[in-house]
């Protein structure tokens, strides 16, 4: 397979993930270098205690298109999200956790649907979490499609890709893990056609999960917040189109975050 010629920065945010952010980083440098002329990794270190950053910092004595962003306490996954966002230096740009759970060589397929959708968002198969985990997410993806209009199957899936002057206007404001949610309500309210696209789901790698019990009624209750203030009670939103469920063939330094980089997007 050539190249793919556009580059493409991809954001992990990372939280207490010394134990598997080095085999992260060098599963992705070696997938990207497989399939990209130009990219960047971009790791940010939401505030660990274990040493995740030092971690990344050596290593990106070995890969230079690795960068680091740190956040000096644990700010949330939406933030470290979007302090990634805001550093990103390409024109497309797309995240992943650090947990090793997905094949990025599925980027080969997302990334050319950018050229007609500027959102295009992965749907886990055959996933490889708990039941209740399964069961939870099953219940919240319905529940988010009914009350917000999320129009697609997996709102949580870790791997997406937004094209640059896209993502602009989606920035998300939560701080935890509703951002998917709401990133997703923000592209159907302002009209961004979305690509839902079938990607590989493999187990934890190592580590502990950061979605425990304790997040259901704090993100049901963000939810239903969000749905009163910007569906029930926000401004009418554009026509919607319908999200596309895409079908393709597999082909076989340390920075600190800055608001100012907003307006490069």
């Amino acid at each position: 397979m050539d190249a793919i010629p556009v580059g493409l920065s991809l954001v992990i945010p990372a939280y207490n993930e010394a134990a598997v952010i080095e085999t992260a980083v060098r599963e992705t440098d070696d997938a990207l270098g497989r399939l990209f002329v130009e990219y960047e990794v971009v790791v940010v270190d939401d505030g660990s205690r274990d040493g995740t950053g030092e971690v990344v910092e050596r290593l990106a004595g070995e890969y230079p298109r690795l960068r680091l962003v740190r956040h000096p306490v644990n700010r949330g996954y939406g933030a470290a999200l979007r302090s990634g966002f805001e550093a990103a230096a390409f024109g497309l740009v797309a995240f992943t956790d650090a947990d090793c759970q997905f094949d990025l060589l599925d980027l080969g397929r997302m990334v050319p649907l950018t050229d007609r959708y500027p959102v295009v968002a992965g749907y886990r198969t055959d996933r490889k979490d708990p039941l209740r985990r399964r069961f939870l997410s099953w219940g919240y993806n319905r529940l988010a499609r009914v009350l917000l209009g999320t129009g697609v199957r997996d709102c949580d899936c870790a791997l997406k890709v937004f094209r640059r002057e896209a993502l602009a206007v989606l920035l998300p404001e939560s701080r935890g893990f509703f951002v998917n949610t709401e990133m997703l309500t923000r592209a159907r309210q302002l009209g961004c056609a979305v690509a839902e696209l079938a990607v590989t789901h493999r187990p934890r790698l190592g580590g502990e999960s950061k979605v425990s019990l304790r997040e259901v009624p704090r993100t049901l209750r963000t939810l239903l917040g969000f749905w009163w203030r910007e569906v029930v009670r926000g401004p009418r939103p554009v026509a919607r189109p319908a999200v596309l469920t895409a079908r393709v063939r597999a082909p076989r330094r340390v920075l600190e975050p800055a608001a100012a980089r907003l307006p490069s997007f």
